[in-house]
């Protein structure tokens, strides 16, 4: 029994890695073609820092995805705090309410968002595409942060205001430290939804700006260049590298957390 779910783990993950994996090799093929090897080479890693449209949208979308993952992580954290320490029927109510922009179609977001920064009189941009990044952003930072502030110990927090801390330093020093786990869940996740998106910001940027989801698909009516390979296999790398380190740093906590109870 363990071996047949191991070798079904072993084909799901096959079936997931394997389309990145011929990207990746054929990121180094010497032909512009995505059936037939030509040799290894380098060049499309070149071509691809020349091109200056690829570069402006990969740095458009990381200058929006970084910005909109920070002001999310900080909105949503904030949101679910509040909400996980005031419960009720006002609380459930305003948490279904947030979890629409992630449950909507996004087309229909897209749309909404354009017609209502249109009626604002905002000219479509870099600016309505970084606000409505936020926007469907933020659910999904309050999905990964309430259930760590659902766990929190609020008596820490009162004792620690009997014992001398302003309501401010009790957050940052009693609570913050164990919703920090959370919040950076919520950033990664918001990062890579902002990355990773393509329809609403089709539907809310306007001319001279786009990112790399608006560039490929533009490109793609005529033809994805290898560029896009060499492009996409570093983006995987970076990404791969991030949650090594950050898996590795999390285990180590827990190591030393788990010496530290043996100790006592």
């Amino acid at each position: 029994m363990k071996k047949l779910s191991k070798c079904y783990i072993g084909l799901v993950l096959a079936f997931l890695y394997a389309p990145i994996g011929v990207l990746m090799v054929f990121s180094f093929n010497a032909s512009k073609s995505r059936a037939n090897w030509q040799g290894f080479t380098l060049d499309w890693y070149r071509q691809l820092f020349s091109n200056d449209a690829l570069m402006s949208s990969l740095y458009t979308t990381l200058l929006c995805g970084f910005l909109a993952a920070l002001i999310a992580t900080i909105i949503g954290s904030m949101a679910a705090y509040g909400l996980a320490k005031n419960k009720g029927k006002k609380s459930t109510l305003v948490l279904s309410v947030a979890y629409i922009p992630m449950l909507n179609a996004e087309i229909v977001t897209g749309v909404s968002l354009m017609l209502l920064f249109t009626l604002m009189g905002l000219d479509l941009g870099f600016f309505t595409m970084l606000l409505s990044h936020i926007t469907f952003c933020i659910p999904y930072v309050i999905l990964a942060v309430l259930p760590k502030a659902r766990q929190l110990d609020w008596s820490l927090y009162d004792a620690a205001q009997d014992l001398g801390c302003t309501p401010t330093q009790s957050f940052w020093r009693i609570m913050f430290p164990e919703l920090l786990p959370g919040v950076f869940t919520g950033f990664l996740l918001s990062l890579t939804m902002s990355i990773d998106d393509f329809i609403i910001s089709f539907f809310t940027t306007g001319n001279g700006v786009s990112n790399l989801s608006i560039s490929i698909y533009t490109m793609a009516k005529r033809g994805i260049k290898p560029e896009i390979n060499a492009l996409s296999t570093i983006m995987f790398a970076a990404i791969l590298i991030i949650l090594i380190v950050a898996n590795v740093s999390a285990a180590k906590k827990d190591h030393n957390k788990s010496k530290r109870s043996m100790r006592i």
